[in-house]
């Protein structure tokens, strides 16, 4: 239908009431967004598709390929209902199910899910946690296929071949997870057997020596998940998998808490767009989707940021002479994402919303030219967004990130790596377990006027801000660090503002940091080649900083460790950074130190 006020604009509306087999006129809408889709790809001209108020339950992934590209000059809109205006619709894509559940004594639900194995759940919108234990409980040791422990606990397990080891810290910026196979008693011990490969490659994996300490393999579990018999605290849940496709969820509920508001992670994958060009999603939220993967015999094994190891060579990088080695695997996976951005051009993704997923809220691979602007990233079991494999020309501007990293706690904010003119600008990046923002190899990549608050929460050796490896052939096309303020990185042995591992032709100016266990580090392996480090303002001296390795410049920097003194110092910089556009609950102004 052409719009009176665009007679060249064509519209299309969908709402959860509607029919496929109508006209999706206003008055005709249709049901499903994939029949939109398949509409807007008939047409000509600018195509406008509106979503009206409600949640879309997807039957599978939404895929949008080179055919549902924008035409002759225009592009296809997908948005809600109202966008950008006080009556804009709510409009949820889901991957979610409900489910039908029953209660068994002592208050549990249980449904039995089909073949689905989620491992997360949502109940009226709320996260429940899987149910655990701290720790293998008794004198426990590692061995070659396991652990044994004197204590005759596992044997009570109900679901052994259920249930997840979880090490935190094997390195102190990794956690790693790992299934048991079996428990059994041999001769007066408890046997834990693990999956394998998972087990078998994290022996292999972690390794490292530290000031003539040697560690192998992930060590003792630092917390223990998804068995029965850890249900012991309302709102935790576990998925026990007795027959395959008869799998049975059980949930200790909450006080209040109704069995309809239940809700299953089904999909892994809401929305992939491969190849298209001119498209902008505007004002939707993507929600409720998992990750299966690591409930199966592969595990996860963590080893920095976004990236997981899933076998191949491993190589050992020397810490300094007489400091250490870590073990490295020569390539790593990076964790998939809920809505996959692939080969794309000229794509805007715009005040949309990713919350309640299993795995990275959006991931943009290869392409170039897209803008990801003004979005919100909420309750996410890795990072908010991943921008990998050679893509060029993007801008992340102005999303507020927050409460992710839930599950895969090694997880960035936000994360680039291989990329060419990747631009992270203006961003709000709170409560993360790991980094706020990280780069790794590339290509002229502009970090600028960030915020990062409660970074480090969880996990080590890492900062606000993080940036590793070369970055250009020189300072022309290299990397700028500038106009950030970073505060509040949280757990023990981080560094706010961290170059790290051979970063190379990197400009870092104009910065706050304030309150770091290390504020910055310039001494590091591989060291640093042609850092410079010039006008920024911290509460402490970074580390190194009165005698500068030869790779780093050092120059025109301040420390003011009096609050006042650095609040008055900063302002300009407090006032140009953070948020373009103002969100509820938090504050318009500069962000206070």
């Amino acid at each position: 239908m052409r719009t009176v006020e665009d007679p060249f604009m064509i519209e299309i509306f969908v709402a959860p009431g509607g029919d496929d087999s109508g006209p999706g006129t206003r008055e005709r809408p249709f049901a499903t967004p994939g029949r939109a889709r398949d509409a807007a790809r008939a047409a000509a001209g600018e195509v406008l598709v509106q979503f009206r108020g409600g949640t879309y339950p997807l039957a599978g992934p939404l895929e949008l390929t080179a055919a549902d590209s924008g035409r002759d000059g225009h592009r296809i809109v997908y948005q809600s209902f109202g966008y950008g205006t006080p009556g804009q619709e709510e409009v949820v894509l889901s991957g979610g199910r409900g489910v039908t559940v029953r209660e068994e004594s002592g208050g549990v639900w249980t449904a039995v899910v089909g073949g689905l194995e989620p491992r997360q759940l949502h109940v009226a919108g709320r996260r429940a946690e899987r149910a655990s234990i701290d720790a293998l409980p008794g004198a426990a040791a590692m061995t070659e296929t396991g652990y044994t422990t004197d204590s005759p606990g596992p044997l009570g397990w109900r679901s052994p071949g259920d249930v997840e080891f979880v090490h935190r810290g094997v390195y102190p910026w990794t956690e790693a997870r790992c299934g048991v196979a079996a428990v059994a008693a041999e001769d007066g011990t408890t046997v834990v057997t693990m999956a394998q490969p998972a087990f078998g490659r994290a022996l292999d994996l972690y390794n490292s020596t530290w000031q003539g300490m040697t560690t192998r393999g992930p060590g003792l579990p630092t917390r223990i998940e998804n068995d029965a018999t850890f249900l012991t605290r309302p709102g935790t849940f576990v998925v026990e998998r007795p027959v395959p496709g008869a799998h049975i969820l059980r949930y200790l509920p909450r006080p209040g808490e109704r069995p309809e508001d239940v809700v299953v992670p089904a999909l892994e994958t809401l929305l992939r767009i491969t190849g298209a060009r001119d498209v902008s999603l505007r004002g939707l939220t993507f929600a409720d989707a998992t990750w299966t993967r690591p409930s199966g015999p592969e595990g996860f094994l963590h080893y920095h940021g976004s990236g997981f190891y899933e076998g191949g060579p491993i190589f050992t990088v020397s810490l300094g002479e007489g400091v250490g080695s870590v073990s490295v695997p020569a390539e790593s996976v990076t964790i998939p994402a809920c809505v996959v951005l692939d080969d794309v051009s000229g794509v805007t993704v715009e005040g949309c919303r990713f919350t309640r997923l299993g795995a990275t809220g959006l991931g943009v691979s290869g392409g170039a030219d897209v803008t990801v602007r003004g979005c919100d990233f909420d309750t996410l079991s890795a990072g908010a967004l991943t921008v990998t494999r050679g893509a060029r020309d993007v801008l992340v501007e102005d999303n507020w990130i927050h409460h992710v990293g839930l599950d895969y706690p090694g997880s960035p904010g936000v994360a680039v790596q291989g990329t060419t003119r990747c631009t992270v600008s203006r961003n709000h990046v709170a409560e993360t377990p790991h980094c706020g923002i990280v780069a790794g190899p590339g290509r002229g990549t502009r970090i600028l006027g960030n915020v990062t608050t409660g970074t480090m929460s969880v996990l080590a050796d890492g900062g606000g801000v993080y940036l590793s490896g070369p970055q250009g052939e020189s300072h022309e096309d290299g990397a700028v660090i500038r106009g950030n303020v970073i505060t509040d990185t949280r757990t023990p042995y981080n560094f706010g503002l961290y170059c790290d591992y051979g970063a190379a032709w990197v400009t870092v100016e104009d910065n706050v940091v304030a309150r770091a266990d290390t504020t910055a580090i310039l001494h590091v392996s591989p060291p640093l080649e042609h850092v410079v480090y010039r006008g920024n303002v911290w509460d402490a001296d970074p580390m190194g900083a009165d005698a500068p390795p030869p790779g780093v410049t050092y120059e025109g920097n301040t420390t003011l460790t009096d609050e006042a003194e650095l609040l008055a110092a900063t302002e300009a910089v407090r006032s140009r950074a953070g948020l373009l556009t103002p969100r509820p609950g938090l504050p318009a102004e500069p962000p206070a130190l």
